[in-house]
């Protein structure tokens, strides 16, 4: 039921840095449950703040990322909790997001810079003893939000089968679903695990009684140990997404600019030497100086901090694009118009017309949606002609942008190719968009 961990030589390398992942799924999955028994059986929590999470004599576990007072009074996970946690292979960054389609847009936050995405199931909620039994919508939603979000690893957890009559059916039954929707929506499944986060089984340790549910594979743990971390976008040309500007105080150097652009690097390299357009009024320059984050000159490569100083004065300010410029003279070019994938997370059902704030890198533009081309069927995976999309829906989307953006395909660059739609009034977070 799970694939073949990566070899000793791959894993070492892979797991060098964090990982960096999020549980999801619908609500009252144990989704909280299975964090607290990851950071319980991993000694990753003190005494005192068990003692702390007491319910009736018995620790909650529940209560260990369920930290607003909301959560703690409903019982339910309502914003992203993030909790650091390592072992002896390796360190790990987990976000226990919510499963309430209302909070939808929370889950969207986290998966957005996620290694590895956790799916809960709760066999419980499920006609388990059906072959052909029918996936909780919420399980659909969040898995297709995790494949488009370009989330690398995805591991199911079939959750809570200590308390069905017959585990290694409902295991098996249930599996078999989860893989059928994973090949018809495209999603590469990296494992599917029994466990019981209440009790602990196969979450950190194995389960008490040997092949229980008829799985023989290694435990949660034991996978998220050798998952391979998001590489940068270091084959791409040079992308930097400008954050600050910073004067010098005085400089009678006249071979460079005089001030310094600061940001991190979102695709590629930058070196001294590198000739770069400035996105979006198309001018151009020569890299003179690089620094990293300690100002020290050198290299910089995509995923790390770095300033620019460029060879002449530039009017380039917060929110702009320094872009690689190739032997042609030819750069990334930038556009009005986007096609794009939407995750719509507003209230308000989306209607062609609307105006919202595009958010791409640090640049803030206006965006009008001139046309909804469909509307994806979550239950069927059919896409299907709309004239809107309600809350939580996912659709395909034409944009019209008030100033021009350069932008990648989302399948080509995370960081290039997302953006946020910001509501002009409530200023709330609207939808989350990838380029097509």
């Amino acid at each position: 039921m799970s694939t073949a961990t990566p070899a000793p030589a791959e894993a070492a390398h892979d797991t060098r840095a964090a990982l960096r992942l999020i549980t999801c799924g619908s609500v009252d999955d144990g989704k909280s449950t299975l964090i607290g028994r990851l950071l319980v059986d991993s000694k990753a929590v003190l005494q005192d703040h068990l003692a702390g999470v007491q319910r009736q004599g018995q620790t909650d576990l529940a209560l260990l990322t369920d930290g607003l007072s909301a959560e703690r009074e409903q019982g339910i996970t309502i914003d992203v909790a993030y909790r650091y946690f390592s072992t002896e292979a390796r360190k790990f960054i987990i976000g226990d997001a919510p499963g309430h389609e209302q909070y939808t847009r929370n889950m969207v936050t986290a998966a957005s810079s996620a290694d590895a995405a956790v799916v809960l199931v709760d066999a419980t909620k499920l006609d388990w003893r059906n072959p052909a039994l029918a996936l909780l919508p919420q399980t659909r939603r969040h898995s297709l939000l995790v494949k488009l979000l370009r989330v690398p690893s995805v591991v199911f957890a079939v959750n809570k089968l200590d308390a069905v009559d017959d585990g290694a059916t409902a295991f098996a039954h249930i599996a078999a679903a989860l893989n059928a929707f994973a090949q018809q929506a495209g999603i590469t499944v990296t494992a599917v695990v029994p466990v019981s986060a209440l009790k602990g089984w196969n979450v950190v340790d194995a389960a008490e009684q040997d092949g229980w549910c008829g799985y023989h594979g290694p435990t949660l743990l034991e996978i998220l140990e050798h998952l391979p971390v998001t590489g940068p976008e270091t084959g791409l040309p040079l992308a930097f997404p400008v954050q600050w500007v910073e004067k010098f105080s005085s400089s009678s150097d006249t071979s460079q600019g005089r001030r310094v652009f600061w940001g991190r690097v979102a695709a590629g390299q930058v070196r001294p030497g590198q000739a770069v357009r400035v996105a979006p009024n198309g001018q151009t320059a020569v890299v003179a100086q690089v620094l990293d984050h300690v100002r020290q000159a050198g290299e910089v490569s995509a995923g790390h901090s770095a300033g620019i100083v460029l060879d002449r004065e530039l009017d380039v300010s917060r929110g702009d694009w320094l872009l690689a410029v190739d032997t042609a003279g030819a750069s990334l070019e930038a556009s009005r118009e986007i096609s794009a994938t939407v995750a719509w997370l507003d209230d308000e059902t989306l209607v062609p017309g609307r105006v919202y704030w595009a958010l791409h890198g640090h640049r803030w533009v206006k965006a009008k949606v001139k046309r909804i081309v469909h509307q994806l069927d979550i239950h069927t995976l059919a896409e299907h002609d709309a004239g809107e999309l309600p809350p939580n829906a996912i659709g395909h989307v034409e944009l019209a942008l008030q100033e021009p953006l350069a932008t990648r395909p989302f399948a080509e660059s995370r960081s290039l190719g997302a953006l946020v739609l910001v509501d002009t009034a409530s200023h709330r977070t609207a939808g989350a968009v990838l380029v097509r």
